[in-house]
């Protein structure tokens, strides 16, 4: 369907959309027997699989710290405990071999005690005590969570204390006796997108359907939130309302109500004690996007306008994170994909600006975290395709401390990794990153990437990836195509909406430019992707079938016509379009796999993966892809996990079959290596 008329619903698959529907999941078992039978069994898959399950439970893993008042807390999952333990430890502690950790809740221990299937999903801590948070628990890992208040004194849930049925929600601490609350309140409570449209103050005690609403947003925004700012000094209170998936609007709360902090809607503006800064995505007046400002915010508010330009970008740096201590500001940025550090430090007359010394310059360092609230320490994980990743902690002025270094999860001797650069159908250069052993080339190629929602993607060791491909020959490639941040913002809008061509341009540019180099062959080259990424692998497939011999698309967007009206769909219209506008549907149309998959036509061989409880990506996106293929008579594979939410699995054991069964099939396809 190409015509710019808005799609009707004539789906023969709309069954597949109910996601627990008995012939629904009748077929879903049918398919999942299929694709086991196929690619399961044998030697290299069970291998395979204990290999990647023993990177996910291995002891030697880094525990990832987030620093709350004393202690530094970490979610952990094992063998012994694939649902996690969420625990914490002292720095003193945990600088030695072996931590001494409290356990503060064993999610396995109470899935069984309460006979449910819980998945943890993470905790809001109040400030400044620290005695209380509140905890969120998902069924199976949806998005949709239950929220419980948990004593951190006391190790237990409180009884008669905060408490909310399953919902998209969003809660926030304001005091020991009040939060707020954004969640399904019944009709019309909820946006187009399915996430909270107003907000209430709700006091410890008292109905929740009596609490004060604080804000209502309208039915076609994403959603609205209210949060307190607990900085000491400066405590404060403010309310977000995101009206698309790029547009906001920022409200301070103050006894007279609430007053707009007057930023475009397109920018983000945040606030750390008396500073606002804002980070553009278009040019504002004399301001280019993609820059971080600065200014008081009480002059802001004043009506001053005048603000200091923090960071500006050029033809090949960007801006990739920025984060606060109590004293300064981190800035991480990208330079042709290459992370570099900076610290910020406002003082008299102006913003002091240096380097982040000691910082390896390896693949790409992430900030893990800081403490805007008591000190200047921040931690960072530092980490490069065959370089396994090292936690370091430090403190702004201070040296460098590595507290952890993972174990190498693979040989990585003979590979190198390079970065090469391919020009795309419009002239633009589109940088990637190849990793292998040149000895292997051209051989088996999986090349991966993403292309949307300002999301960078950065070198990064992975050893599920390491001993699933590249340590049995394979070359692994990271695309950097447009639809990403890596050049900052413009580097994304370039390739959103009408522009989404772009996005699939690139991805061929760079699948040709390996072929051209002696890297793979066509045969040889297997692509893969999830969400938005599975959906440029669906693109792929049915656009430059020619491109490529293998296709794996995981948890993706695929049915272009219909996403809006599937779960979190709507919210993603500002990066999509709005498949009911005929103007949309024209460009929509063009690439919707699931509109663009015919018989007669030849496909390299495909696999979907999805997620039975994935309530952001609808699993029908898969589901109707694979019928539609299968009816035609397309080689197509499909697996489904009951559970697991959007990233598929819900737990270890299932994340080593999930990723097995991708192995297993491209090494089939691409190596010619049938079941070994």
């Amino acid at each position: 369907m190409t015509d710019a008329t808005p799609p009707v619903d004539d789906d023969p698959y709309l069954w597949l959309e109910d996601v627990t529907g008995e012939r629904a999941l009748g077929w879903v078992r049918a398919r999942n027997a299929e694709t086991a039978a196929r690619l399961t069994g044998g030697e290299r898959f069970d291998r395979v699989r204990d290999e990647l399950r023993e990177v996910l439970d291995s002891d030697n893993r880094i525990p990832y710290v987030r620093r709350r008042g004393e202690h530094l807390y970490n979610f952990w999952r094992d063998a012994t405990h694939p649902r996690g333990l969420w625990r914490r430890t002292t720095l003193e502690e945990y600088r030695t071999a072996a931590p001494d950790w409290q356990v503060l809740i064993d999610v396995d221990a109470l899935a069984e005690a309460e006979g449910e299937n819980w998945v943890w999903q993470g905790a809001a801590v109040l400030r400044p005590g620290l005695r209380r948070c509140l905890v969120e628990l998902s069924r199976g890992g949806a998005d949709a969570t239950v929220v419980r208040e948990f004593d951190l004194e006391r190790l237990e849930f409180v009884d008669g204390g905060f408490e909310l049925p399953e919902a998209k929600s969003s809660v926030g601490w304001i005091d020991e006796d009040h939060i707020y609350v954004g969640t399904d309140f019944g009709e019309g409570s909820l946006t187009s997108s399915g996430y909270p449209r107003l907000v209430r103050e709700w006091r410890r005690g008292t109905p929740l359907a009596e609490a004060p609403v604080v804000f209502e947003g309208k039915p076609e925004d994403v959603s609205v939130r209210a949060y307190h700012d607990a900085t000491e000094g400066w405590e404060r209170d403010f309310v977000r309302r995101n009206v698309d998936f790029y547009r906001s609007e920022l409200y301070l709360r103050t006894a007279d109500g609430l007053v707009r902090i007057d930023v475009p809607e397109d920018a983000n503006a945040s606030v750390h004690r008396e500073w606002l800064l804002v980070r553009t995505r278009t040019p504002w007046g004399e301001y280019p996007a993609g820059a971080l400002l600065a200014a008081r915010l009480d002059g802001f508010l004043a009506g001053e306008r005048a603000m200091t330009v923090l960071f500006e970008p050029d033809a090949h740096t960007s801006l990739d994170y920025y984060a606060w201590t109590r004293n300064h500001l981190v800035l991480g940025t990208l330079s042709d994909v290459k992370t570099r550090l900076r610290v910020l430090t406002p003082a008299h007359g102006g913003w002091r600006d240096e380097p982040l010394a000691g910082v390896p310059e390896v693949g790409s360092v992430d900030l893990v975290g800081t403490d805007p609230h008591e000190g200047d320490e921040f931690f960072l994980d530092v980490t490069g395709f065959t370089e396994p990743s090292k936690l370091v902690r430090g403190v702004v002025g201070g040296q460098l401390e590595t507290l952890r270094q993972a174990p190498a999860f693979f040989d990585s001797t003979g590979l190198v990794a390079e970065q090469f650069f391919a020009t795309s159908a419009d002239g633009t250069r589109i940088p990637y990153f190849v990793v292998g052993a040149h000895e292997n080339r051209p051989g088996p190629t999986l090349l991966t990437g993403y292309g949307g929602f300002e999301v960078s993607q950065t070198p990064y060791y992975s050893g599920m990836t390491g001993r699933g491909w590249l340590a049995r020959g394979g070359t692994y490639v990271l695309a950097n195509i447009r639809g990403g941040g890596e050049y900052g913002p413009d580097w994304h809008n370039q390739a959103i909406k009408a522009n989404r061509h772009r996005v699939y341009e690139d991805f061929a540019a760079v699948a040709a430019d390996l072929v051209e180099r002696g890297i793979t062959t066509p045969e040889r080259l297997g692509i893969q992707g999830g969400s938005n990424g599975g959906l440029l692998t669906g693109v792929m497939l049915t656009r430059y079938p020619g491109l490529f011999g293998a296709v794996v698309s995981q948890v993706p967007l695929l049915d272009m016509r219909r996403y809006h009206k599937l779960l979190a769909g709507a919210s993603w219209m500002a990066e999509y379009g709005d498949p009911d506008d005929p103007a949309d549907w024209a460009y929509l149309s063009r690439y919707s796999p699931y509109q663009n998959v015919h018989s007669g036509r030849k496909y390299p061989p495909a696999l979907f993966v999805t997620s039975t409880r994935d309530d952001r990506v609808h699993p029908a996106h898969a589901r109707k892809m694979v019928a539609r293929m299968r009816e035609q008579g397309h080689d197509v594979g499909y697996y489904e996990n009951i559970e697991g939410g959007h990233g598929a699995a819900a737990d270890n054991a299932q994340l080593a079959f999930k990723w097995a069964l991708v192995f297993e099939f491209l090494w089939e396809r691409l190596a010619g290596d049938q079941r070994r």
